[in-house]
């Protein structure tokens, strides 16, 4: 039997020290694959990968992939349904590329976590006749009003998001007895 092996034939369990993985994490940055890291040195996929998040380059961690929350999507959505453009969301919302959110307004009936709280327009086609003062101040409110409901929901996507905390009531919650 080798030294490093038990009765079973597998090998111990191996600690590494900080500046072994911060030595490995630099030759992966530098074009070692990962497999080839992970045969020579004997360790497993999940100990590299903390290593690479915790000792990584920032501009490793900058090239990794990036994940959104579902009120990051709605946010990003209502953007677009605001009517500004592909582009000009994925600027002003630091993305890499316009095809993520197309595929978000593709996939958003499906999803119910971009959809959820994202109510449908109230907008219909109005029937033509001729209309009243009375008509126009209350199409005028009801403007305002959307407007409103449209600021106040980007308002508590913001707060979510900065507060990490859900906001929203879950649909089917019960209440609380006081």
């Amino acid at each position: 039997m080798e030294r490093n092996e038990t009765p079973q034939g597998k090998k111990p369990h191996r600690k590494f020290g900080a500046r072994f993985a911060k030595q490995i994490v630099k030759e992966i940055e530098e074009g070692l694959p990962r497999k080839e890291a992970m045969r020579m040195h004997g360790m497993s996929y999940k100990s590299l990968d903390v290593w690479m998040s915790q000792y990584g380059s920032p501009e490793y961690q900058a090239g990794k992939r990036r994940t959104y929350s579902p009120t990051q999507k709605r946010s990003i959505l209502r953007a677009v349904e605001s009517g500004m453009t592909l582009k000009e969301v994925q600027i002003a919302h630091g993305l890499k590329s316009t095809s993520l959110i197309r595929g978000w307004l593709k996939n958003k009936k499906e999803n119910v976590d971009i959809s959820s709280h994202n109510p449908p327009s109230m907008k219909q086609k109005a029937p033509q006749v001729p209309q009243s003062d009375e008509v126009r101040a209350l199409q005028k409110a009801l403007a305002e009003a959307e407007l409103k409901n449209k600021a106040l929901e980007t308002l508590i996507d913001v707060a979510e998001e900065t507060l990490k905390i859900n906001i929203r009531k879950k649909p089917g919650a019960r209440q609380s007895s006081k």
